[in-house]
């Protein structure tokens, strides 16, 4: 499996849409995060109205939530899109079979693909956690506001939590990419459900029909700004409309049902 690994490792890396998914996500995080923000204070405390985005929220001690803001929402829909590259562009390319014909083992074939999600989901949090640090560092020094980081522990825990989140949803966009074998339909339900779908049962159903607001409880979007919300974060979809111990075990489960199903799929169906 480890020859798996490394060589998916390597095929994603030389792939510029990799790339390229990564760089947006870090644009978007710093525009809505930061620059957009900053362009719009009117004061020393205070941001664009209903932003939720004051001077406060841009400085070094609150970067692990700017930099877990966007996850529940346009990261989390880049992550599912990579999620969707990884497994689907087997079925664009018709690349299965020379692959499968190679070794005795889907699952490990499999394996490799869904370790490749979590690693580029590491990397891809780590580049925002880096480049937000950098940011309120900045925000700061134009501010002249004194510098004070988190504890390293909150720093770690944050980066655990963006890591859920963010291989929680390449993890479904495999599950889409071998349940509909394709690229372009999981990528378009995908996004649907992340960009319109949960927003609208959110500020839309959810206040008016109480058995909709339970219901988000389970959902991965809601949970998932839930507990980007207990890091201070501040962005559309980030509620804490749980804990967020509850918030990771429903993500954790939601992981681990979307790996299980998505190797489940690919092992009992024809690849074709």
């Amino acid at each position: 499996m480890l020859r798996d690994i490394r060589a998916e490792l390597t095929k994603q890396a030389r792939r510029p849409a990799t790339w390229l998914l990564l760089a947006v996500a870090v644009v978007l995080t710093l525009t809505f995060g930061y620059a957009v923000p900053y362009a719009g204070l009117s004061g020393a405390a205070s941001g664009p109205p209903g932003s939720g985005r004051g001077l406060a929220a841009m400085l070094p001690d609150a970067f692990v939530g700017s930099a877990l803001g966007g996850l529940p929402i346009f990261v989390g829909a880049l992550a599912l899109i990579f999620g969707v590259l990884v497994a689907g562009s087997e079925y664009g390319y018709g690349t299965w079979k020379t692959v499968l014909v190679q070794h005795p083992s889907r699952v490990a074939v499999y394996g490799a693909k869904l370790v490749t999600v979590a690693v580029a989901a590491l990397a891809a949090v780590l580049t925002l956690f880096a480049t937000t640090a950098g940011a309120s560092a900045l925000v700061a020094s134009l501010e002249d506001q004194a510098v004070h980081w988190p504890a390293a522990s909150d720093v770690l825990l944050g980066l655990g939590a963006g890591w859920l989140v963010a291989t929680m949803w390449g993890a479904l966009g495999v599950l889409l990419a071998i349940g509909l074998r394709s690229v372009a339909l999981p990528i378009g339900l995908g996004l649907v459900w992340l960009l319109a779908v949960q927003n609208l049962l959110a500020s839309v159903a959810a206040p008016l029909l109480d058995w909709v607001a339970q219901l988000q409880k389970g959902l991965p979007g809601p949970n998932a700004g839930a507990l980007a919300a207990a890091f201070g974060a501040s962005a559309p979809g980030v509620e804490q409309v749980v804990g967020a111990g509850q918030a990771t075990a429903v993500l954790a489960a939601y992981l681990i049902a979307f790996g299980v199903l998505g190797g489940w799929l690919l092992q009992r169906r024809d690849i074709a």
